[in-house]
């Protein structure tokens, strides 16, 4: 297999034989169906018509590579720790999967160098090296299954490329934060996508509002859902902290104890 992988590639043109050894710096394997690959580099500013018509990015595969990410990194750190509790082990992999690590990933990775996006694009969304990564991981499962995709998750993302002592240590997303002092406390809480707009590149930009027992916390923005909870989060969590009536008016909307 690996020899007729070889034979194949030098056949083939300079720009797509350079993205063939990209992948296998990346990897450590060559690719068996390139255009997982070249769609997983594919932004959502830049889509590319498929074979038969239709106009892609990598929206699709970024999707998958996060449902993939969630589990594996979850299975990986239950065995991991095999003492911690819940509430730890969905923090950690909070910090894993945010888009500020992925991205931090995937600029060692060198992947917006090779993803296809307007310049306008590149220099208002911070996070295109990191759903890349994610886009990434669900090409690889695409065209080599998931144990392969396992296993670049748990060594060349957490292995090679974080350090798990230091995550710990860190503070955790303000997303995680918020639900935790609701829980702690018996409020609910409820994200609201209140508006969807475009940027001037046609990108589109979310806008969510934090309701904590039903009062109106804050709102925020960004070039994703996540990152849209994770500003209204920081702002919600931080107004608790210095409002101390607003923080009142949240805590009179407890569940009482049974």
């Amino acid at each position: 297999m690996f020899n007729r992988i070889i034979s194949v590639i030098k056949f083939l043109f300079a720009k797509e034989k350079e993205l063939y050894v990209f992948i296998h710096g990346i990897t450590g394997f060559y690719p068996l169906h390139i255009e997982y690959y070249k769609l997983a580099l594919v932004h959502r500013s830049m889509p590319v018509k498929t074979q038969d018509g239709r106009w892609a990015n990598n929206e699709r595969l970024e999707f998958l590579g996060d449902a993939i990410l969630d589990a594996v990194v979850g299975a990986y750190l239950y065995r991991l720790y095999p003492t911690k509790h819940e509430g730890f082990l969905t923090r950690t992999r909070a910090k894993i999967v945010q888009r500020e690590s992925l991205n931090r990933i995937g600029k060692l990775f060198k992947l917006e160098s090779h993803v296809r996006a307007s310049s306008h694009s590149s220099s208002h969304n911070s996070y295109i090296s990191g759903n890349a990564v994610e886009a990434l991981v669900g090409a690889i499962y695409l065209d080599r299954g998931y144990e392969a995709c396992k296993n670049f998750i748990e060594k060349k993302i957490i292995a090679d490329n974080l350090n798990l002592t230091e995550l710990v240590k860190t503070e955790q997303n303000y997303k995680s934060r918020l639900i935790e002092w609701t829980q702690k406390y018996r409020v609910s809480i409820e994200f609201q996508l209140i508006d969807t707009m475009t940027d001037a590149e046609g990108n589109p930009v979310f806008k969510t509002a934090v309701l904590l027992g039903g009062i109106y916390a804050a709102d925020g923005s960004g070039y994703s859902k996540k990152e849209s909870h994770q500003g209204a989060s920081k702002k919600s969590y931080e107004r608790l902290k210095q409002d101390a009536i607003f923080r009142e008016q949240v805590l009179s909307t407890a569940t009482p104890l049974s």
